[in-house]
């Protein structure tokens, strides 16, 4: 007959050495000593060598009650330089400067985000910097990473004996460390009105869906992804140097995305606006946008098919599908006016 204990004690004997495999902590005596149990047989030992067994059991149990986190075996550490653009408005007689900190890559993650948030943990807390979904979605860590304007939650690091440089976004002005300010980029953004335009139909926008095949959605594809991170528009000459008219590739970006929309009936008075000498026509092609966005997206195409728009080389492409303006007579309207 078979001793069910000896069976039921072998089978998690051996779920703890195969453990103790994965980990890297077996042990060959360990297993030799045990290896009488993964048999049915009965095989007599000294009372010497029972103890020792015994023992060693004991052992690898307590070793497998053992927590993750404090059988982890001290890595060797990866240390990277970083050197970071510092600069506090609280102290105006210390002039900007970089400042350099050693990080070790294994307590972060992969991202330079992290790298920053480990350092403000562990080195530094007054580094300031801006931070929010931490996958590309909301453009807040936009800043220039080795010469490169990009996000820092998207930009990988590799351990290298070059340090890792981190400045604000070029051109801009600086409220602190690597926040910069975003007003005068966000107030252009506004003079696009980024929002549908039906002209006799304000009263019911939302009541009602807005017909739009695929092929005139598809237009939309590469504009709408824009997340106004601002990468583009600091990493452009011109409006470097005429930035208070120049709207700058994001912007024109967005004004492309709406004035080609099958859905709006605006695109005639938009483009008037943007008909005069600074608006779009002090871009030069230079395609840095296009070379440092994080999205893949390509801003100075966009400049390029506004200006085919107001040259008249092209005009924009009657809608596929076309939603009838509502009727505003009362009594008889399909949708009731918002007003009312």
């Amino acid at each position: 007959m078979f001793d069910f204990n000896i069976i039921s004690h072998a089978s998690q004997l051996w779920s703890c050495t195969i453990a103790s495999l994965r980990r890297g902590t077996y042990k060959n005596s360990c297993f030799r000593s045990h290896r009488f149990l993964s048999s049915g047989k009965k095989v007599e030992k000294q009372p010497y060598e029972t103890e020792n067994i015994i023992s060693a059991e004991a052992a690898i149990v307590k070793d497998c009650k053992i927590p993750l986190e404090a059988r982890k075996v001290e890595a060797k550490p990866r240390l990277q330089t970083v050197r970071v653009y510092r600069w506090n408005p609280e102290k105006p007689n210390v002039k900007p400067y970089m400042q350099q900190f050693s990080v070790d890559l294994n307590k972060c993650g992969t991202m330079v985000l992290d790298v920053l948030a480990l350092i403000k943990a562990e080195h530094d807390p007054t580094l300031s910097y801006r931070k929010s979904c931490r996958e590309g979605i909301c453009g807040s860590c936009s800043m220039n990473i080795n010469g490169v304007n990009t996000l820092a939650c998207i930009t990988k690091v590799k351990q290298s004996s070059k340090p890792i440089v981190v400045y604000p976004l070029p051109h801009s002005y600086v409220i602190r460390d690597l926040v910069t300010d975003m007003e005068q980029f966000l107030k252009q953004y506004q003079t696009i009105e980024p929002f549908l335009k039906r002209t006799g139909e304000d009263n019911f926008l939302g009541l009602r869906q807005i017909l739009q095949s695929p092929k005139d959605r598809e237009k939309l594809n590469g504009l709408y992804e824009c997340i106004l991170c601002g990468c583009c528009t600091f990493a452009c000459p011109p409006y470097w140097w005429l930035g208070d008219k120049f709207l700058g590739p994001a912007t024109l970006l967005q004004a492309y995305r709406w004035i080609i929309d099958s859905r709006d009936m605006g695109h005639k008075e938009r483009l008037s606006k943007l008909r005069d000498f600074y608006s779009v026509y002090r871009c030069h092609t230079i395609f840095n946008c296009t070379k440092t966005c994080p999205k893949g997206l390509n801003p100075g195409k966009a400049i390029a098919q506004i200006k085919r728009l107001l040259a008249g080389l092209t005009k924009k492409e009657r809608p596929d599908m076309e939603t009838p303006l509502p009727n505003p007579c009362h009594g008889e309207e399909e949708y009731p006016c918002r007003e009312e």
